[in-house]
């Protein structure tokens, strides 16, 4: 049954493949920053109507969820989960489906995520009366913006009518060739939270700092205080990072200036280690500044979590890709301090999040580069892999 499913999943993806291409050239064409993806929301409702297939729309913001349900009877819900969103770069890519819109790029992936999953509906609705259980499609917004597509999405009630066992992600990975995917149970990606701080004071000339309070020293001691976080203060065994990437002092050589703003972000591989830092970051910004005469305005606001691989989970889809690919071409997958806000749906429900590689005889960048872009062949794998192991949870 196993090799005879394989086959048929296969030659399905072989038989669709320009189709899902062009599905990929479409978006990569037509990007959508975080939260308007109005146009690709529509553009993946005329497909699911032209095939039939039932879903709701503008679930937390542009969201899809689509639904499959397989003819024979079975309790049995699996969700498959593609993100939509692109990013503020300017493409240099020289290709004839270069990005129409300015200033905005498919430079993460997202553009073959949602191809490959309209491709796995196809193939998945094709086969309904060959399976038994009810297969979702979740399409998602803003997965890289604030709050995150996929926390909104739960918010708006996604899975009310219909309730998964189990989610299933994947992602576009450049250190990886064609052909190949990554699985790795347990904690993948790190939770990451925002840190802004305000540094006030009464600033002045820089000749004469009896009569005044510095703002860009209290801010400065404050960021090195903070690294002593990690260093002191967090479990070492536990890993964090806490970087600052924007420091405004907008004074001059001889002026204080009277605010200074910081802004950071905080990454955690465990959740209580993150709840743990949170207070400590607020207690030493606010005393450091004291100690300078300055006050300080302190947020840090809650990112997104974890992303937790369920190890039986992740047990099952890697054993089930082995099947489908063959045991040299699933590997492990090193950890992150990236996050994902998949993290959402890992912390609520049994998932697995895996890699798909990108690497072939087309150039590509890193991910977030100006010159991101996968090889199409890599599109046969996201497509039969993801339909292979929802297919196969299902028992066809």
């Amino acid at each position: 049954m196993s090799k005879n499913l394989v086959d048929i999943v296969t030659e399905k993806v072989k038989k669709y493949h320009d189709n899902t291409v062009a599905h990929y050239k479409h978006l990569h064409e037509h990007p959508e920053l975080s939260f308007e993806e109005e146009n690709t929301s529509l553009y993946i409702e005329k497909q699911l109507q032209e095939w039939g297939v039932e879903y709701r729309n503008k679930i937390g913001g542009f969201g899809i969820l689509a639904c499959v349900k397989g003819a024979k009877p079975s309790s049995k819900t699996i969700a498959l989960r593609a993100d939509m969103d692109a990013l503020p770069i300017t493409e240099e890519n020289d290709i004839e489906f270069k990005s129409k819109n300015e200033g905005v790029m498919h430079a993460c992936g997202h553009d073959t995520h949602t191809a490959s999953l309209l491709g796995a509906v196809k193939i998945i609705n094709e086969m309904k009366e060959e399976f038994a259980g009810t297969i979702l499609f979740i399409f998602q917004p803003g997965e890289e913006k604030h709050p995150g597509g996929a926390s909104l999405m739960l918010k708006d009630g996604i899975f009310d009518t219909y309730k998964p066992d189990i989610i299933i992600g994947q992602h576009a990975y450049i250190d990886y060739p064609v052909g190949t995917v990554g699985f790795e149970p347990g904690t993948v990606m790190a939770s990451a939270d925002e840190v802004h701080i305000q540094i006030t004071g009464n600033g002045g000339h820089g000749a004469i700092p009896q009569d005044l309070n510095d703002t860009v020293l209290a801010a400065s001691q404050l960021v090195v205080a903070m690294q002593q976080i990690v260093s002191r203060r967090s479990n070492p065994f536990k890993p964090c990072v806490l970087s600052f990437g924007k420091f405004i002092a907008d004074g001059a050589t001889n002026v204080i200036p009277n605010t200074v703003t910081l802004a950071g972000s905080l990454r955690c591989m465990d959740e209580e280690e993150r709840k743990k830092l949170k207070p400590i970051i607020k207690d030493i910004a606010i005393h450091t500044a004291k100690a300078y005469g300055c006050e300080c305005n302190i947020e840090v606001y809650d990112g997104y979590p974890c992303t937790y691989n369920d190890e039986e989970v992740t047990r099952m889809a890697k054993a089930f890709a082995v099947e489908y690919l063959g045991e040299d071409k699933v590997k492990g997958l090193p950890k992150r301090m990236t996050a994902e806000d998949f993290g959402f749906f890992s912390q609520l429900y049994p998932t697995t999040f895996y890699r798909y590689g990108v690497i072939g005889n087309q150039k590509c960048t890193g991910l977030h580069t100006s010159t991101f872009l996968i090889d199409e062949e890599a599109l046969k794998t996201s497509v039969g892999t993801i339909a292979y192991l929802a297919l196969k949870y299902c028992q066809l």
